[in-house]
């Protein structure tokens, strides 16, 4: 029978490292990169039935790396690893295709029942986020179902942003004119109501955009 092929995404190298010994005895771990961007090429390369990453990722979050891949490989299962405890994360995680969420301090067990459990079609969550996420829908079931308000290419400039790039970095990244990336941070701070690039680092951190770290 052949194993489950697993392809990692984090940012921090010793991470994947660390991931990749733990799974290596029960899975084939095929490679793992550091930015959304890298993730969607190597999972075109690859071809792995799942995909552990975490949400910070530069260049191209882990939320948004996860909905493109899931549109273009919908088989792919997404476990997330992650610090961010925020419930309302990991439902938008959930809502992006995620099969699993976890946390970093999660036991080591976690991880190998997440990928069993994903590749038999249940979800996974960590035991203190799933209530956390019960909690927070009781107390407001509002909270747990808002909008995504931007669009994918405004999520993008929006984290390019938050990450320090210049209009003119992110014009050339996206390959876009510099006045289009001008007209969506516009378009962006209008429709957030926000008037400060802090503001815009504070929305991206506490959408999960990019790390708090």
């Amino acid at each position: 029978m052949r194993r489950t092929r697993i392809l990692l995404a984090d940012d921090h190298v010793m991470v994947c490292a660390g991931l990749a010994k733990l799974l290596e005895p029960h899975y084939d771990v095929v490679g793992s990169v550091e930015d959304g961007r890298a993730l969607l090429k190597a999972a075109n390369e690859f071809r792995p039935d799942v995909v552990v990453l975490d949400l910070g990722m530069p260049l191209l979050n882990g939320l948004d790396a996860a909905r493109e891949l899931k549109k273009r490989m919908p088989c792919i299962k997404v476990i997330f690893l992650t610090m961010e405890s925020d419930p309302y994360i990991a439902a938008e995680a959930f809502r992006a295709g995620a099969a699993a969420y976890l946390l970093k301090t999660s036991q080591p067990a976690e991880l190998l029942q997440a990928v069993h459990d994903a590749m038999r079609g249940s979800s996974y969550v960590t035991p203190e986020i799933g209530r956390a996420m019960e909690e927070r829908f009781i107390r407001d079931p509002r909270v747990m179902c808002r909008p995504n308000q931007l669009t994918g290419r405004q999520r993008e400039v929006l984290q390019m942003l938050a990450e320090g790039l210049s209009m003119k970095e992110i014009a050339y990244s996206l390959q876009i004119a510099h006045r289009t990336v001008r007209f969506h941070k516009y378009r962006i701070m209008e429709e957030l109501g926000i008037t400060t690039n802090t503001d815009l680092v504070r929305y991206a951190m506490r959408h999960g955009m990019i790390s708090a770290a």
